[in-house]
């Protein structure tokens, strides 16, 4: 009778095994109620075997936010085809799927991560916000932002990463409803930018002409004029 014979793991190999069980497990709880000891059963390895690969929880900890981060940076990635609306949009979705996946992880990296937390966890974090802030710019197609449209995205994405966590305490609002209220924020802002300064109004002139009138800016054009008539 043949028994299966376990694979020994290269050394890299089981390293990235080890970040995927680590992000798995801070993705359902706190990183600060994972322990390396649930790590390590989880990888069907001991505990001394992890420390093998990984000084120590922190180290774990930072390598599974670094894929994590690259994997969220890859969801504010789209093709630059199509009105701007129907772009974002797509992203918000991207974007409320990471979250929907990785909700404890997601909450605890975004409120300050775990106390054993390092500046290097907050840079990672920063460079994803500048990844989504260089591909929204890009959407744009502006390769010398003013002052005030950097303002504007920034503030944006910001207020994308609030509404995630806030859903994320109760789930209590829809969420494709918030994803396309995220896109008309983006509008919203736009609007009162241009409304102070004539080349964010020229700015959102281009994009408002390349909307189709069922598209998410269409949509909240069309119901900003219905409240108005009220």
């Amino acid at each position: 009778m043949r028994t299966g014979v376990r694979r020994r793991m290269g050394v890299e190999e089981r390293r990235q095994q080890l970040i995927g069980v680590a992000l798995d497990l801070f993705s359902r709880r706190s990183p600060e109620e994972v322990s390396i000891d649930e790590i390590a059963t989880a990888a069907g390895i001991s505990r001394p075997l992890v420390y093998h690969y990984f000084p120590g929880k922190i180290s774990l900890y930072e390598a599974a936010l670094k894929r994590a981060s690259e994997d969220l940076a890859d969801r504010f990635v789209e093709p630059r085809e199509g009105p701007l609306g129907a772009r974002l949009l797509r992203v918000m979705r991207r974007f409320f799927d990471f979250v929907d996946e990785h909700g404890p992880g997601f909450s605890a990296l975004m409120r300050g991560g775990p106390s054993f937390g390092s500046s290097r966890t907050n840079a990672l974090i920063d460079g994803v916000r500048q990844a989504a802030y260089v591909q929204i710019l890009s959407h744009l197609d502006i390769k010398d932002p003013p002052a005030r449209l950097e303002l504007l995205i920034r503030s944006w994405i910001s207020l994308a990463e609030s509404t995630a966590l806030i859903w994320l305490d109760g789930r209590e609002i829809p969420r494709r409803e918030l994803e396309t209220q995220l896109v008309h924020d983006f509008a919203a802002l736009m609007a009162v930018s241009a409304a102070s300064d004539e080349h964010m109004a020229a700015i959102l002139r281009q994009v408002i002409a390349d909307e189709p009138e069922d598209g998410p800016f269409g949509d909240l054009m069309g119901r900003l004029v219905t409240l108005a008539q009220a």
